[in-house]
């Protein structure tokens, strides 16, 4: 008898039977849902604080923070040659920090529905459904009220109304408005952007002055270069998501020529306090300079690499503006204690 030298059958009979008569191991029972019963599909606490947290992009509030500090030491230092009480400093940041969590998480409320046709923003949590949306409105809208609450009970009500101005601004002007009308929505939204400067300088002085809207002008100017390189990183996102952001509707020379153009700007205003405030000292100025002068060079580099066709590599730009903006205001910090 010729056997099939393929099989495999473990049943097959074999010497003795032995193959035959071993015992099968034990199956491992799979206890599956009764038909029709609920699944809890609920995330964990700590996922769900984590959630709420990511709603009001921390990253993007530490950013805003960075310039209120400097902002207070100077305007203290001008105003009265002292500096600002530690109470009105740990109110201000407490509230500028809930108010801008406030308005991102607002935003992602509007967003949602052009969150989650953009790679970049598909992860956000009323994206992902981690969140219901009518939860994360009122959680914005209740630290909103708290921050804006807090500022005027603690600190004082010019800078509770540039708090409550700004979210307003950032949420209604911007999110529902410009962003979705105009390729110039980067340009005129910058101004909630730079209003953490005249909070810090309102928190201690509680007026205004040139200087707190000549700082104001630095971080209005340095805006459009910053976004517009991560709109050319993410343009195809902004465009699948129907948001005409400038690299979206325009070349990309038009986009690098205007970030030529607001760099020049801003490097010149930056330089304004050190120019008509006599108490300024030579380290700000250094630092303006020198800081400035390169991310104005990265200017002109991302205009020469897209005149001469080449990858644009916007994210240098990007990185560098980010890292243009924390030295200048931490010099802004340091010159405060040498005046």
């Amino acid at each position: 008898m010729n056997e099939d030298p393929t099989r495999t059958d473990l049943q097959a009979p074999g010497a003795n039977g032995a193959l035959a008569d071993r015992p099968r191991p034990a199956r491992k029972r799979i206890e599956l849902p009764e038909p029709g019963a609920a699944q809890d599909t609920r995330p964990g606490w700590r996922a769900l604080v984590g959630a709420y947290v990511s709603l009001t992009k921390p990253r993007i509030v530490e950013l805003l923070l960075i310039t209120t500090v400097p902002a207070m030491l100077v305007a203290a230092r001008i105003e009265y040659d002292a500096l600002p009480s530690l109470t009105a400093v740990l109110a201000t940041l407490l509230g500028g920090a809930l108010a801008a969590g406030s308005a991102n998480a607002i935003n992602c409320y509007i967003d949602r529905d052009i969150d989650q046709l953009m790679r970049r923003t598909s992860r956000r949590p009323l994206a992902k459904h981690q969140i219901p949306p009518r939860n994360a409105l009122i959680f914005g809208l209740v630290i909103g009220a708290i921050a804006v609450l807090g500022m005027g009970l603690l600190v004082n009500w010019l800078a509770a109304a540039l708090t409550f101005g700004a979210i307003v601004y950032y949420d209604v002007v911007y999110t529902i408005w410009l962003k979705r009308t105009t390729p110039y929505n980067t340009v005129w939204g910058g101004a909630c952007g730079a209003a953490p400067v005249l909070i810090g300088w309102a928190a201690v002085t509680g007026h205004m002055s040139w200087m707190a809207w000549v700082l104001f002008a630095v971080v209005f100017l340095w805006q459009p270069p910053h976004f517009y390189v991560l709109a050319m990183k993410f343009k195809d996102d902004y465009a699948a998501a129907g948001i005409p952001m400038l690299p979206v509707v325009a070349p990309a020379k038009r986009v690098a020529v205007e970030s030529v153009v607001y760099g020049w700007a801003m490097l010149a205003v930056s330089v304004v306090p050190m120019l008509l405030q006599p108490g300024t000292t030579w380290l700000y100025g250094i630092v303006a300079v020198v800081t400035g002068g390169l991310f104005v060079w990265e200017c002109h580099k991302l205009l020469g690499r897209v005149n001469r066709g080449e990858d644009p590599k916007p994210m240098r730009l990007f990185h560098w503006s980010t890292s243009y903006l924390t030295l200048l205001f931490l010099a802004l910090a340091v010159d405060s204690f040498l005046m």
